[in-house]
């Protein structure tokens, strides 16, 4: 299947029809929209593979869709700071290909695919005893045996869940979209029928619950590795980096090249969603309905938060090919414009968490459920709250795609430390339980520390870009 190849941008161009500046924006936006288009529907297809299990659950009840939120969210929590060397990979191969060199895209790739199986292994113990843990930070004991079972199926998944993700990551940094994007379609495709039967019982396979989600999330997870496989390895465009040959051979100067720069980006992703992983385990202490509510917004804003992380992945790529060719002002110009990309996405999404709230919340509740009024109405109160957050986010989503870009992982992570664990958990605890707001008062805090981050790691950017 061909793939996308975005030509670089001309530093420069004729002075007319209003100037060098305005056509350098033009095309450096439509670089990254051809380039950020199939990002985004790769992302929204990947969570479209959460949402059909949240969606599906809530359909089975409410008290497995409250274990589907602990447990695939203490997964994903997991699963983001493992891919920190997924992330490694993409501005490094970027800056490889912009500089001309081809073995060093190979060499990184390669050992991105180490570490990320590496991790993967040794994180298996703490899905296994996740019951414990759960029940040892306040929750429900009956919906932490439930989450427990989701997760010592779900752990052995995390393996190929991370390669997948480093072949992603080298395929963007080539270029190489569309089958990005058509295999995360084909697998969110696939995960519908599998969850009908394994969750339910249908089509002639046992009824499994929670158990018959994480079941089909690992069967997708294989087939989407098989497929990224065989295309890196067969596609002649790729043939060059030989990216198979020899892969059991270690080469540590490459190794501790994506360990340096990729365990920061994972330790920024874990703050990240560390502070929602918190945020459930805040709201589980409220109770079970709130924490259904919740689990179902956050899939709702997840969804959305996709398309800017789609256009933060454009900006990584296309800052690190600037940043291989020695272009800074063709570094800044599109800095620019894939921040005002994600600023009007952010405006269009507010309106839409404000004028149709019920509506979505509906989505993911059966019609005869007897929670199902007041599962809507907190998580109305939610969306509300979220609306707040959205230009915060992007702000703070497109900055550190863009640092990542110029390989600056190091103080972004401390940033998002601070902003998160340093401010917005102990904001969301005061608010929600301490001053008794409840489930509003908990992403209010999300609000204060998305808020921080996106100011602070913002104008982290634009001095270090300003330097290049």
């Amino acid at each position: 299947m061909p793939g996308n190849h975005v030509a670089s941008t001309p530093p420069s161009a004729p002075p007319r029809a209003g100037g060098p500046a305005q056509i350098g924006h033009i095309a450096h936006g439509r670089a990254i929209l051809v380039l950020g288009l199939p990002l985004i529907g790769s992302h929204v297809a990947q969570i479209a593979l959460q949402i059909t299990d949240t969606l599906m659950m809530g359909w089975y009840s409410i008290e497995a869709l409250a274990a589907l939120v602990l447990g695939a969210t203490a997964f994903f929590t997991i699963f983001i700071m493992g891919s920190g060397f997924a992330w490694a990979v993409m501005p490094m191969v970027a800056h490889a290909a912009g500089s001309g060199e081809e073995t060093e895209v190979r060499r990184v790739t390669r050992m991105g695919l180490w570490l990320s199986a590496l991790f993967g292994v040794a994180i298996l113990p703490l899905f296994w005893f996740s019951g414990p843990i759960l029940r040892a930070l306040g929750q429900d004991p009956g919906v932490s045996a439930l989450a427990q079972d989701y997760l010592r199926i779900m752990g052995p998944g995390m393996v190929p869940a991370l390669l997948v993700m480093v072949l992603k990551s080298y395929l963007a940094a080539l270029e190489r979209t569309q089958i990005v994007l058509w295999t995360t379609v084909v697998a969110a495709v696939l995960n519908v029928p599998l969850n009908y039967a394994l969750i339910f019982g249908n089509l002639g396979m046992p009824e499994l619950g929670v158990e018959g989600a994480a079941i089909g999330s690992i069967i997708v997870q294989l087939l989407s590795l098989a497929v990224l496989a065989v295309y890196a390895g067969r596609d002649r465009a790729l043939a060059r980096y030989a990216m198979f040959q020899r892969i059991w051979r270690p080469d540590w100067p490459a190794f501790g090249r994506v360990f340096r720069l990729g365990w920061p980006i994972g330790l920024t992703n874990l703050a990240e969603a560390g502070l929602f992983m918190a945020s459930s385990i805040l709201m589980g202490l409220i109770g079970t309905r709130e924490l259904a509510a919740h689990g179902i917004a956050l899939e709702i804003t997840s969804a959305i938060f996709m398309v800017h992380l789609g256009l933060s992945n454009a900006a990584t790529v296309r800052a690190g090919r600037a940043l291989g060719a020695g272009d800074g002002p063709g570094l800044r110009r599109g800095a620019k414009v894939a921040v005002f990309l994600s600023l009007a996405v952010a405006l269009a999404t507010m309106a839409l968490y404000l004028l149709a709230p019920a509506q979505m919340m509906g989505l993911f509740l059966a019609p005869g459920d007897p929670e199902r009024t007041a599962v809507i109405l907190i998580g109305v109160g939610l969306l509300a709250v979220a609306a707040l957050f959205q230009l915060a986010d992007a702000a703070q989503v497109m900055a550190v795609g863009l640092l990542r870009g110029i390989q600056d992982t190091r103080v972004p992570m401390i940033i998002a430390a601070l902003s998160y664990w340093g401010i917005g958990i102990p904001a969301s605890w005061l608010l929600g339980i301490q001053l008794g707001f409840g489930g509003e008062g908990i992403w209010a805090g999300l609000v204060l520390g998305l808020t921080l981050a996106g100011l602070f790691l913002s104008l982290r950017f634009w001095r270090k870009a300003a330097l290049i």
